[in-house]
């Protein structure tokens, strides 16, 4: 166990201390428990190391707004245990964590495992949106809906202690630090730099995910061109927990046969490691998990200085979400598509994107302007944006409060029923 200083994560060991490290990440929502029953048959062979995200299980609650932040902290951490390279296999929030680490830090890494996981987990609503929903209802709507994203219908019914043990791990995660999660995974898409991952990698997916399934277990083997794919039956989101032989098993074959040796910088050769870990491996069960090989896809490159649009565009769907931006964008025509370009390039891309004020403070300001010019249709959006922002409900009326003093009782009482029927809309929990 650990004490836990700002910029590292809290972490534990198991195994022999001679051993190759392999880390075990978790998802969002879970602590290292999660991996519990992998515990006894990978420590035989290697140093294993468990990390849990801020907030959860009892660690610190330090948010971390990106992955890669994280996947930062989770390097301080090891520097400061002497752990230079390292096996990694982390589940849906952590295999995020594992793709950044192998574009960013590949000398670090012999073998990764991605469990669950997508170069793009859904959308940036989906998830800004969820944040929405802690902030003002706080995390019980998201535990309850847990084991149905989880775990398939016969697993949750049949394991219902597993079932409640995995409500309570999100009941009493930090919902400041679930927020930063949702925002981080909200902003990640690597979809353009798989190519540039270098290490063996298993895809590796349960056959009824409907978070992240073998559609988007594919894209990533596709993308990566050392990668296969493994498909295991019977599993949902939380598959090492749902089917932990078969992960176990999987996850065995692979460190054992698939580590890369570590790069001698003064040689400029590979070096020649030890005898490998070569563990004795169960049967395969009767009906196993399915491995494919894909061919690589070459990405084309990206040159010369952003656009203001590019910048704009980016910022203009985060604030506002995907589904108003595309519909305005579908829209326009000859017409109007002149203005939509300028919008996005200068309102968006120069103002917006500017780094003088934060977006908390750019939508109270906005929602003050657009109460005193009674402009309606735009508050109603912009309240949206606000609540994404991290406003909450009861800061938005606050500012609508101010806006009555100055902008006048008229304005402000037709701008509470434009806001309230909003707030209503994106806070009540989708049952």
């Amino acid at each position: 166990m650990s004490e836990t200083p700002m910029n590292t994560l809290q972490y534990r060991f198991d195994g022999p201390e001679d051993a190759p490290v392999l880390i075990l990440g978790p998802s969002l929502g879970t602590t290292w428990h999660m991996w519990d029953r992998q515990i006894p048959e990978l420590s035989k062979n290697w140093r294993i190391f468990r990390f849990d995200l801020p907030g959860h299980g009892g660690a610190p609650a330090y948010p971390a707004g990106s992955v890669t932040e994280l996947a930062g902290r989770l390097l301080a951490t090891l520097d400061g245990l002497g752990v230079q390279r390292f096996g990694y296999a982390g589940c849906a929030f952590s295999g995020a964590i594992g793709i950044e680490l192998a574009l960013r830090h590949p000398e670090r890494i012999a073998s990764l495992a991605v469990i669950a996981a997508s170069p793009r987990f859904g959308s940036a609503d989906e998830f800004r949106q969820r944040g929405v929903i802690v902030r003002s209802n706080g995390l019980d709507p998201i535990a309850r809906s847990s084991p149905e994203r989880w775990f398939t219908t016969g697993f949750a019914a049949a394991q219902p202690a597993i079932t409640e043990w995995a409500v309570q791990m999100v009941r009493t995660t930090d919902p400041g630090c679930y927020i930063a999660a949702c925002e981080a995974l909200a902003a990640f898409d690597v979809r353009a730099e798989l190519s540039r991952i270098g290490v063996p990698t298993l895809v590796l997916v349960g056959s009824d995910d409907q978070v992240t399934g073998p559609a988007e277990a594919r894209t990533l083997v596709a993308g990566i061109p050392d990668a296969r794919l493994a498909v295991v039956p019977g599993a949902s989101h939380l598959v090492p927990v749902e089917q932990p032989a078969a992960v176990t098993d999987l996850l065995i074959r692979h460190f054992s046969t698939a580590w890369q040796p570590a790069y001698d910088s003064t040689t400029g050769q590979m070096a020649i490691p030890a005898a490998p870990v070569k563990p004795v491996l169960a049967a395969p069960p009767q009906v196993g998990p399915v491995a494919e090989i894909a061919p690589p896809v070459v990405q084309p490159a990206v040159l010369g200085r952003p656009d203001p649009y590019d910048a704009g565009i980016k910022v203009r769907r985060e604030v506002l979400g995907d589904a108003h931006v595309d519909r305005a964008l579908a829209s326009a025509d000859e017409f109007s598509g002149d203005f939509q370009d300028f919008i996005t390039r200068y309102a968006w891309g120069e103002i917006w994107d500017r780094p003088g004020l934060d977006r908390r403070s750019r939508s109270c300001v906005t929602l003050t302007a657009l109460v005193a010019g009674g402009h309606l249709d735009e508050l109603a959006f912009h309240t949206r944006a606000a609540l994404r922002n991290g406003l909450t409900p009861d800061e938005i009326k606050e500012v609508l409060l101010q806006a009555a003093v100055y902008c006048g009782v008229p304005a402000a009482n037709s701008a509470f029923k434009v806001a309230q029927q909003v707030i209503r809309e994106e806070t009540t929990p989708q049952e």
